[in-house]
């Protein structure tokens, strides 16, 4: 314990390390996939990421007596969102530890490093998304044996017990469904999504990336108007979050893969966000762009054969009347045209039995579990 030394990142050479240890760990494993460095400091700048401008944060590196990194977390606070909460609280992120000494001390000097703030910070809960998304949330305890779907968090197992060490406890699992798409007969859905169209009076458009600007307007209606009141662990992204969120996917959107369901009268009642799954070319990229990771990257998009949904919400209005399974419908029959053979679903919360039932209604079936953690300060 004494030789690890615990410093904030202020370097340049101290950016570096906390972007790369990562491949110190994973590198004798075959089911990790290394992130694009660059999209990773993207989301520690202030300039790309507007989490980072809403309260203090700090990026914080545990290294040995010569000086090599073992560990690694962001911790901070967002005060706008602990905005009239009783009980505010800091978030992690981005934790990586070469063995247990490391990891629980790094965690432990966050939450100190916390309370030191005198922000009335009474309570810490990660991982964490580094943007307050749906990427790289909780560590994963459950199905280590498949590589991630594009966003999700891979670990060692041995992560658990180093939160479990420094003193946190479990505060929600999520789960990940898999769809085999083979085994899946969207004839079956056909008659049914037709009836409930007519019935209830709803039609399904896809994302305009060309009036992207109302478009997100409706998706943030939307989740306004769908996350239920006691679902206090979610909270719903600001227009600012979702905008930055969407400039940074740009690229990788496919717009059939994002419906969009409104009533009659134009209102926007649901929607479903699903990305392919690039992480199958990710992982021949090594981490870097430049100088011929585009052009591995183009070169491996035929690799490409799933997506993962990680969005579905309908407002209340609209629920039990065939929105969701019309949506799941559409984006089966993209995903069937582009060629794909599988999907993901994720991540569901453990309390969401209604839609956990509907995954596996589908065809689903749960095959990874991740964990979000707290821990009282």
């Amino acid at each position: 314990m004494d030789q690890i030394s615990i410093k904030p990142v202020i370097t340049r050479r101290d950016m570096r390390e906390f972007l790369w240890l990562p491949w110190n760990i994973y590198k004798n494993d075959p089911n990790w996939v290394p992130p694009v460095v660059e999209e990773v400091k993207k989301k520690l700048n202030p300039r790309f990421n507007p989490l980072l401008t809403r309260g203090p944060y700090r990026l914080l590196l545990a290294c040995d007596a010569v000086g090599r990194p073992l560990s690694r977390v962001m911790v901070g606070v967002d005060t706008i969102e602990n905005e009239g909460k009783e009980e505010k609280e800091g978030y992690l992120a981005l934790f990586e530890a070469c063995n247990e000494t490391a990891g629980t001390l790094i965690l432990t000097h966050a939450c100190d490093w916390l309370s030191s703030l005198n922000q009335g910070v009474r309570q810490v809960r990660g991982p964490l998304s580094p943007t307050k998304g749906d990427n790289l949330r909780g560590l994963l305890i459950w199905g280590f044996d498949s590589p991630p779907v594009l966003m999700n968090a891979y670990n060692p197992p041995e992560y658990a017990g180093y939160f479990e060490k420094a003193g946190f406890t479990k505060d929600i699992d999520l789960y990940a469904y898999y769809y085999d798409l083979k085994k899946i007969d969207e004839r079956k859905a056909a008659r049914v999504v037709s009836y409930a169209q007519q019935k209830y009076g709803f039609q399904l458009n896809t994302l305009n990336l060309d009036n992207l600007e109302a478009e997100l307007e409706d998706i943030k209606y939307i989740l306004d108007h769908a996350l239920p009141e006691d679902w206090s662990n979610l909270t719903p992204p600001n227009l600012e979050d979702l905008k930055a969120f969407t400039f940074q996917l740009k690229d990788l959107i496919i717009p059939e893969l994002i419906p969009i369901a409104r009533s009659r009268k134009g209102e926007p009642i649901g929607f479903a966000a699903s990305i392919p799954d690039y992480n199958r070319v990710l992982s021949k990229m090594s981490g870097r762009l430049f100088p011929i990771g585009w052009a591995k990257f183009f070169l491996n998009r035929h690799r490409i054969s799933g997506a993962r949904v990680f969005l579905l919400f309908v407002i209340p209005e609209f629920r039990k009347k065939g929105v969701s399974g019309t949506i799941f419908y559409h984006l089966l029959l993209k995903a069937k045209e582009l060629g794909f053979t599988y999907g993901e679903g994720s991540t569901i919360a453990e309390f969401n039995t209604p839609m956990r039932r509907n995954a596996e209604r589908a065809g689903g079936y749960h095959y990874k579990t991740y964990r979000v953690y707290k821990k009282s300060l």
